[in-house]
């Protein structure tokens, strides 16, 4: 089951973070992406097992699943990275299955 699209009221764009090189960071093309955005702040666990606060995160369609570490430029303008990323799987329960991406 996907996320109802009426819930889906904001876009932030996302540049994917695609690793390193000599000259610094690389990331993709921005990408606009349709999402709940929820500005609150959290306690999270980064990648590397450290608990982190997280400002804010937003949930989409599960597709999405961008790395940590890119870029997010909210709707305000304010620019941000993703910390970690959550991806619940309803199932065959009749909840929405959706990625929630947690940031900086």
């Amino acid at each position: 089951m996907r996320l109802p699209g009426f819930l889906l009221q904001h876009t932030v764009t996302v540049e994917a973070y695609l690793g390193s090189s000599s000259k610094g960071d690389l990331y993709g093309p921005p990408t606009p992406v349709q999402c709940l955005l929820d500005e609150r702040l959290q306690m999270v666990t980064n990648p590397g097992g450290e608990k982190v606060t997280s400002s804010s995160s937003y949930l989409t369609d599960r597709a999405h699943n961008p790395p940590p570490k890119s870029k997010v430029t909210l709707p305000d303008g304010r620019k941000t990275t993703v910390i970690t990323v959550a991806r619940p799987d309803g199932g065959s329960l009749p909840v929405p299955s959706n990625t929630q991406v947690f940031l900086q």
